[in-house]
């Protein structure tokens, strides 16, 4: 038997946190690869829940270790050109006084100069205020 499954449309899946220190700054990181702030998140790979994936991202790119809460946002992100639409997740990722990356570095897609670099440096970090605050 053929699993029906298997023939539907696929989707892109990215996850991610949303994480703030005491006063409501949310934590944004500026990624080398593109000229915007954004909050941390990855790419959901096979057979990874989204949780797992805002997990490993974080422990990835900021070197810290989280324990995500609530879904807090289901996002569409329509197609544009060289990208297929998606879905972003965003989850809970608490308040705390301790948002600053545990080490210098960072993964390797996030502070290269460009794919396939081979020099990375460190991601920049910051906390911003909610818009309007």
């Amino acid at each position: 038997m053929t699993d029906f499954t298997a023939t539907l449309p696929r989707k892109r899946i990215g996850a991610g946190l949303l994480m703030t220190d005491l006063t409501g700054r949310a934590l944004l990181v500026e990624p080398v690869y593109k000229p915007d702030w954004e909050l941390p998140r990855g790419v959901v790979e096979a057979d990874e829940s989204p949780r797992d994936t805002a997990i490993r991202e974080i422990g990835e790119e900021l070197g810290l270790a989280v324990s995500p809460g609530r879904l807090l946002v289901v996002d569409w992100v329509p197609p544009r050109e060289g990208r297929t639409e998606g879905l972003m997740l965003l989850f809970d990722g608490g308040s705390s006084t301790r948002r600053r990356p545990a080490r210098s570095g960072c993964h390797p897609m996030s502070c290269a100069a460009g794919p396939g670099a081979t020099d990375s440096k460190p991601s920049n970090t910051s906390l911003h205020s909610p818009l309007g605050a």
